[in-house]
C-alpha cells in the first residue's frame, strides 16, 4: 500500500472572521432615564496565520484541506463594552514555505525561522458603536457600523526544502545510497530509476558534536526545467541549499553527466550556479582500487566515494562541513 509521507503543495480556500457589529446601545438605568449612546465597538475577525515549525518537513497537513474558514468577531455591547475579536487561525508550516495569490501569483509572503508567523488572510475590522458618533449636533446617534468582511482568497502554498546541502544527480546516480550512509535517514533505494519520488532530509553527524542537513532531491533528467520528468516540482528545492553536491556515477560519462546537470540548474535559475559546489564521484568501487580510469574534466573540486564500502564518506563529509564554515565567514 502506498503511503503518502512528503507533501510540497497545498491550494486552499481560505476566508478570514468577520468583524463584528459596532452596538448602537443607549445608557438606560433608574436615575439616567435619557442617558447618551454607550454602544461599544465590534471586535475584529480571525486572521489565518501560518507559523514556522522547525519539526515539520512537509506540507501534509494541509494538502487535503480545501476550505479554512476563521471565526467572527462578537458584536460591541452596552457600557461601551467591545466584542471579543475572533481567536487567529494558526496553521503550522515547515521552514521554506511560501505562499501565493492563486489568480495573480502575488507573493504574500514566505516563513523561513522558528515561530515566525505571515499572515494569509486577513480579519475584517470590527464596526464601532454609536459613541463614536455623538456630537454637539446629534446627541442621539441610533446607528453604528457593521464590522468589515473577513478576507477571502485562494492560495497556493509550496515549500522549498531548506538544507545545508542538497544533492543533485541522475537517478540512479546513487544520492539516496549516499544519503543513507551518512546519515540516519532511510530512503527507499532499488535497482531502477525514479527511486527517490520525493525529498528526503538527513542528519550527517561529525565529530565534536558537529552536524549538518542533507536533502536527497528527486533525480534530475534531461530538460528537467522545461518540465519532463518530476521536472520543475523537485528543482525549487535545490534554491534554499547552501551547498549543491553533485553526485555522478564513476561507471558514466562523468563530465558529460556533470555538464548537463548544470546546464538543467542554468536553464531553471541561473543564480543557482553562484552556490558552492562539489562533485562527488559515486559508485567508486567499480574500479579496481577506486581508481578512475582518468581524470574527469570538470571545473569544480571532486572526490571519488563509495556508500557501499564507506570509501572516503568522512572525507566527503569533512569537506562539505569546511565549504559550508567558508559561507559562514563570509555572510
Amino acid at each position: 500500500m502506498f503511503t503518502m509521507r512528503f507533501a510540497d503543495y497545498a491550494k486552499i480556500y481560505l476566508k478570514a472572521g468577520n468583524g463584528g457589529s459596532g452596538s448602537a446601545h443607549f445608557r438606560r438605568e433608574k436615575y439616567i432615564p435619557k442617558g447618551g449612546p454607550d454602544g461599544g465597538d465590534g471586535g475584529r475577525g480571525a486572521h489565518i496565520i501560518l507559523r514556522g515549525n522547525a519539526n515539520m518537513n512537509t506540507l501534509l497537513d494541509l494538502r487535503y484541506k480545501k476550505y479554512i474558514k476563521a471565526p467572527h468577531g462578537m458584536p460591541g455591547g452596552k457600557q461601551q463594552s467591545t466584542g471579543k475579536s475572533g481567536e487567529d487561525l494558526i496553521l503550522p508550516v515547515p521552514l521554506g514555505t511560501i505562499a501565493y495569490e492563486f489568480e495573480t501569483r502575488k507573493l504574500i509572503g514566505e516563513v523561513t525561522e522558528e515561530g515566525q508567523e505571515l499572515i494569509i488572510a486577513k480579519g475584517g475590522k470590527g464596526g464601532l458603536g454609536n459613541t463614536h458618533f455623538k456630537s454637539s449636533t446629534n446627541q442621539t446617534p441610533r446607528y453604528a457600523q457593521p464590522g468589515e468582511p473577513g478576507e477571502e482568497i485562494v492560495v497556493e502554498i509550496e515549500l522549498k526544502l531548506i538544507a545545508d546541502v542538497g544533492l543533485v544527480g541522475f537517478p540512479n546516480a546513487g544520492k539516496s545510497t549516499l544519503l543513507a550512509a551518512t546519515s540516519a535517514a532511510r530512503p527507499k533505494i532499488a535497482d531502477y530509476p525514479f527511486t527517490t519520488l520525493e525529498p528526503n532530509l538527513g542528519v550527517v553527524q561529525l565529530p565534536d558534536y558537529r552536524s549538518f542537513v542533507i536533502a536527497d532531491i528527486p533525480g534530475i533528467i534531461e530538460e528537467a526545467h522545461q518540465g519532463k520528468g518530476l521536472g520543475l516540482r523537485f528543482l525549487r528545492h535545490i534554491e534554499r541549499n547552501r551547498v549543491l553536491l553533485f553526485v555522478v556515477a564513476a561507471n558514466t560519462d562523468i563530465k558529460a553527466e556533470y555538464e548537463i546537470l548544470l546546464e538543467e540548474l542554468r536553464q531553471y535559475r541561473a543564480d543557482l550556479l553562484e552556490k558552492p559546489r562539489l562533485l562527488a564521484i559515486s559508485k567508486a568501487d567499480l574500479h579496481p582500487g577506486y581508481e578512475l580510469p582518468e581524470e574527469p574534466q570538470v571545473d569544480i573540486p571532486y572526490v571519488t566515494i563509495s556508500a557501499a564500502s564507506g570509501h572516503n564518506l568522512d572525507a566527503l563529509k569533512e569537506m562539505l562541513w569546511m565549504m559550508m564554515q567558508t559561507i559562514s565567514e563570509d555572510e
